[in-house]
């Protein structure tokens, strides 16, 4: 599964959250956090750390295939 960079950035950036602090409250690394913004493949539950991170639906930050 793969989250979608652009959406993520958005809700970052409404929420004035920088990865440092997303990273945190996710309880990953900041290193972590940015390989899979940059389009690794994570497992579901990290999905729904970060989206549960920035306190919204897992289905806003995942990418979706066409």
């Amino acid at each position: 599964m793969r989250v979608n960079k652009t959406k993520i950035s958005f809700i970052m950036a409404k929420k004035d959250m920088l990865q440092k602090d997303l990273a945190k409250e996710a309880g990953m690394s900041r290193g972590n956090l940015s390989t899979i913004i940059n389009g690794k493949n994570c497992q579901a539950r990290t999905i729904f750390r970060i989206a549960k991170a920035l306190n919204v639906d897992v289905t806003e930050i995942m990418e979706t295939e066409n």
